[in-house]
């Protein structure tokens, strides 16, 4: 499926999620920190008051609790506005 975000939003794929910790304790999904990083697979084209900063493969960092968690054959996705990002990883 080819998803095209609108105005000013940005489609992210999360970072996966530790999967241990360096003791090798296995953490269980319930207790996994929700990842705060990704990497833009697509962007909007903006609006007349916000310029895109972000593109197509950036890794960005984002707040905890922003934008909508969407599933898309069977890839766990989050789309959210520009402004919800907090930095781009260089």
């Amino acid at each position: 499926m080819n998803i095209k975000p609108l105005a000013d939003r940005v489609l992210i794929k999360p970072t996966p999620a530790e999967e241990k910790t360096i003791s090798g304790i296995i953490i269980p999904d319930s207790a996994k920190e929700k990842p705060l990083r990704g990497t833009v697979l697509a962007v909007g084209n903006g609006t007349k008051d916000e310029e895109m900063v972000v593109k197509e493969g950036d890794v960005v960092i984002y707040g905890k609790y922003s934008g909508t968690e969407i599933e898309v054959d069977d890839d766990k996705l989050i789309i959210m506005r520009q402004s919800d990002i907090l930095a781009v990883v260089g």
